[in-house]
């Protein structure tokens, strides 16, 4: 029996197209935040005081103690100034150490941008920092310097449309009875003064009702509309002698009857003290 020629199936292959894998989109790099600028640095004497020369403590004592609270740690670390290590902290300097001072010469200290430890110990972690000296920070001092002049010229315009009773009210808090012999633009000028030379509490006493009510009642007793016991501990009708109220213990009776003045009752009498002050 012949053998059957076995036919050859040829099966055509799908050539392969290879897709490239889209390259991975760069990662983007974070810019590295600096902990610390370097940059010199100058530290100033709180309360304008120009000593010729003031040091600080620059180890920890008994008398002077130097530590600060670690929150990562839950523990305080020892602080010294050593001027041939790299940091401010004990438990962080090895071997021989040699301790330097901390001077203030007029009242300023100047210290260099190479020496790191120094200024971190001075504008981090020392205990005496804003209390005896601060770093002096130009850009901020410009920022103080600006909030000010614009409390002062809101104090200003305040000041100048004010309501001269208002006016009287918040100058008697500052000069007392001497009001009452001040002309009206004596009254208007020492109002200005007072709103520059210290505009937030000027623009304080501007917006407490009871600077107004305090005055008021001052008015009512030199007016001998009522008065005050000798003892201070009670307020009376004049006329008649009438207790109107108790003065709490301790507390000034000028401002306790405009604190009484805003009950049911005292408003009833600064209704009858005001008719009468007319």
């Amino acid at each position: 029996m012949a053998k059957k020629k076995k036919e050859e199936v040829v099966v055509e292959k799908t050539p392969q197209v290879e897709v490239a894998a889209p390259a991975p989109a760069p990662a983007k790099i974070k810019p590295v935040k600096k902990d610390w600028e370097i940059k010199n640095r100058t530290y100033i004497l709180t309360g304008n005081k120009e000593p010729l020369t003031f040091t600080i403590p620059s180890k920890h004592t008994r008398r002077h103690p130097l530590l600060w609270f670690d929150t990562k740690t839950n523990t305080q670390r020892e602080l010294r100034y050593a001027t041939n290590m790299n940091s401010p902290f004990v438990d962080e300097q090895k071997g021989e150490v040699t301790l330097g001072h901390i001077t203030f010469r007029d009242g300023t200290l100047h210290v260099p941008k190479e020496n790191v430890a120094l200024q971190k110990l001075l504008s981090v972690y020392h205990p005496m920092k804003d209390k005896r000296y601060k770093e002096h920070i130009p850009t901020k001092i410009a920022e103080n310097q600006l909030e000010m002049i614009e409390w002062e010229i809101e104090a200003l315009n305040v000041a100048r449309n004010m309501d001269i009773d208002i006016a009287e009210a918040i100058v008697r808090v500052e000069y007392g009875s001497k009001v009452n012999k001040m002309s009206s633009k004596e009254l208007r000028r020492d109002l200005l003064l007072l709103a520059k030379k210290n505009p937030r509490l000027f623009l304080s006493l501007a917006a407490d009702e009871n600077v107004q009510l305090r005055n008021f009642a001052v008015n009512a007793v030199e007016s001998n509309l009522i008065y005050i016991s000798q003892d201070q501990r009670s307020v009376h009708w004049a006329s008649n002698d009438r207790k109107l109220m108790t003065v709490p213990f301790e507390e000034n009776p000028y401002s306790a009857i405009a604190s009484w003045f805003k009950t049911d009752e005292g408003v009833e009498v600064f209704k009858s003290i005001e008719k009468r002050l007319r």
